[in-house]
């Protein structure tokens, strides 16, 4: 078998890594110069390395971040309550396979969804699904996913997920129909999954936020008590 046929037969197998380290040493002229078991090791570690990238990309794509961060881009410098120390801890994403949540509060601007994506991508990296929502874009797709009980499929896949990141928590208030489907969604996760809620409000407000006295208790003691809370302060990074 010639060399064209080798690589077509990779392209039959979807061996794309393989082919285009082959293709490339062919061109370079080194495959007579290396071993049989160095040739060998090159190309499957090319593939390795493709498929890994391949699935950071299906994973990235499908999370649907607000932004394309990274915990190497986060800015220290500026005095917002930021530790370096802690993020990089995060960063290593123990919280989510030991299915503990992150709470992120601060004023507007300071960085507080630039932040959560960062340590969403972190988690893709690692291999864990993630999945991204405006809360109040998901609770209007819920309610009109109701329409048709297609609400309780997209719940079932909101749970399956390694991490999900509500963003803008306590922008709006919430209507009865709303509080239940984040009651249901905390309640889900609970001790199953990684949850990171970023909010303007104080958690101290959090409560009166929710509206219903027995339903806020009810999330604020699934979610509050056992999360890693980041409390960001300072002005909005935007005006800079």
């Amino acid at each position: 078998m010639n060399n064209s046929e080798t690589l077509e037969k990779m392209s039959t197998m979807k061996l794309h890594g393989m082919k285009q380290a082959f293709a490339l040493s062919m061109e370079a002229n080194q495959s007579g110069k290396m071993t049989s078991d160095e040739l060998i090791a090159i190309l499957i570690e090319a593939e390795y390395n493709d498929r890994q990238n391949r699935r950071l990309e299906r994973l990235l794509k499908a999370a649907k971040f607000r932004y394309r961060s990274s915990v190497e881009e986060i800015d220290f410098s500026h005095n917002r309550n930021l530790n370096k120390n802690e993020i990089l801890r995060l960063a290593s994403c123990d919280f989510i396979s030991k299915k503990e949540s992150i709470i992120i509060t601060g004023p507007t601007g300071v960085g507080k969804s630039y932040l959560a994506s960062a340590l969403g991508h972190q988690a893709c990296i690692n291999g864990y699904k993630v999945l991204y929502y405006n809360i109040y874009k998901l609770f209007t797709m819920l309610k009109m996913l109701k329409a048709d009980a297609s609400d309780i499929r997209e719940k079932a896949k909101i749970e399956k997920h390694d991490l999900l990141i509500l963003d803008d928590f306590g922008l709006q208030e919430l209507d009865t129909e709303n509080r239940l489907s984040l009651l249901e969604i905390i309640e889900d996760r609970h001790g199953r999954k990684s949850t990171i809620i970023t909010s303007q409000l104080p958690v101290l407000k959090w409560h009166e936020a929710i509206g219903d006295e027995t339903i806020a208790d009810a999330i604020l003691d699934r979610i509050v008590h056992t999360a890693h809370r980041i409390e960001l302060k300072g002005g909005s990074l935007r005006k800079k």
